[in-house]
C-alpha cells in the first residue's frame, strides 16, 4: 500500500509524478483532505482538470478508482445498491417447494448474496490496497433529493440498508466530488467537505501542462497555442476552452504538421478548440487573425 504524502510538498510531488501540474493551494487542499479524512469538493468550469485529480490520486497512490458519474434522475438503485429481484424470486419458489420456514426464507433472500453493490456501497468495502478513491463526478447534474441522500455517507462514511442495517467503512474512502456549477449545491453538503475552486491555469502552468501532455509539440507552437487560448478566455464566449481542449488542439495541430499558428490553420481546427457554432462563427476569419497578431506582438515584447 502506497503511503499518503506526509507534507504539502510531497503532495505536490505526488501529483506531479502522475503529470498533474498543480499549484500549491490545490496541493494543500488535497493534502488536508487526505489526512483529515474529509471529502474534497472541487468546483469550477468544465475542462479545468477537476476529474483528473481523482484519477491522478488513484494512480499515484495505487488505489482503486470508483467513479459515480452523476446525471439527472440518478437514484439509490443506480448509485448505492439494489436487490437482485430475479434471483430472489427463484430462491423463494425453491424454498416454498421445499416447504421452508417463511422467516428463514426472508432472512436468506435479504442477504449479501442477493445484494447488487453500486459505486457508493463498493467504496465502503475494505481493500487490501488501501481505501479506494471515490469520484462523485458532476454532482450538480443530479437532483436535490439524491444530494440529500449523500449527507449520511459524507458525514459518517456509512449507508443504511433497511433490510440489513448500516454498512460502515472501516477505513474511509478518499472522496473527490466535482461540480461544474450548473446549479448551486446545498450548504449542508458543502459543510461536510473541504472546498476548492479549480480555476483556469495561468499561461506558465498551462505551458508546463502541454510539455507533459503533448511533449512532441515544439516550444514555439506550444507558446503560441497557450497564448491564443489564454486570449480566448478573456472573451465573452458561450463556452471557454478548458485545458482538455488546449491539449486536444495541440495534438490536432501536430497531426496536421503545423509548426506555427496561421489564420488558415486556426480556422480549419476551431472545432477542436470550441464546441459551439456561435463561438466558432465569431472567431472564424479576421477575428482569429487579429488575436494571433496580438499573441505574437505580446510574445515579441516579452522577448525584448
Amino acid at each position: 500500500m502506497t503511503p499518503l504524502p506526509s507534507s504539502v510538498d510531497e503532495t505536490l510531488a505526488l501529483l506531479g509524478s502522475a503529470d498533474y501540474v498543480a499549484d500549491r493551494s490545490l496541493a494543500t487542499a488535497v493534502h488536508l483532505a487526505l489526512h483529515l479524512n474529509r471529502p474534497l469538493f472541487l468546483e469550477g468550469e468544465a475542462g479545468v482538470g477537476k476529474t483528473e485529480i481523482a484519477k491522478v490520486l488513484a494512480s499515484a497512490l495505487r488505489r482503486r478508482l470508483i467513479r459515480l458519474q452523476c446525471y439527472e434522475g440518478l437514484d439509490v438503485a443506480s448509485a448505492v445498491y439494489e436487490w437482485d429481484y430475479a434471483r430472489q424470486m427463484i430462491e423463494i419458489r425453491l424454498a416454498e417447494a421445499a416447504e421452508e420456514d417463511r422467516g428463514e426464507i426472508e432472512s436468506t433472500i435479504f442477504s449479501d448474496r442477493f445484494l447488487i453493490k453500486r459505486p457508493l456501497l463498493q467504496a465502503l468495502e475494505p481493500d487490501m490496497a488501501g481505501s479506494p478513491v471515490l469520484l462523485i463526478d458532476e454532482l450538480d447534474r443530479t437532483d436535490e433529493p439524491f444530494e440529500a441522500y449523500l449527507l449520511e455517507l459524507l458525514s459518517d462514511f456509512q449507508v443504511t440498508i433497511p433490510e440489513i442495517g448500516t454498512v460502515h467503512a472501516e477505513h474511509p474512502p478518499i472522496v473527490i466530488i466535482t461540480s461544474n456549477r450548473t446549479r448551486e449545491i446545498h450548504d449542508a453538503l458543502k459543510r461536510r467537505c473541504f472546498y476548492y475552486w479549480v480555476d483556469y491555469p495561468t499561461a506558465a502552468r498551462e505551458l508546463e501542462i502541454l510539455k507533459r501532455k503533448a511533449p512532441g509539440a515544439s516550444e514555439h507552437l506550444s507558446r503560441e497555442v497557450v497564448g491564443f487560448v489564454q486570449r480566448l478566455r478573456t472573451m465573452d464566449l458561450f463556452k471557454l476552452p478548458g485545458i482538455a481542449e488546449t491539449i486536444d488542439w495541440t495534438e490536432a495541430l501536430m497531426q496536421l504538421d503545423v509548426l506555427e499558428l496561421t489564420p488558415h490553420a486556426i480556422n480549419d481546427t476551431l472545432g477542436v478548440l470550441l464546441k459551439y457554432q456561435d463561438d466558432i462563427a465569431r472567431l472564424h476569419g479576421s477575428e482569429a487573425a487579429r488575436i494571433l497578431e496580438q499573441v505574437r506582438a505580446e510574445a515579441g515584447e516579452s522577448r525584448d
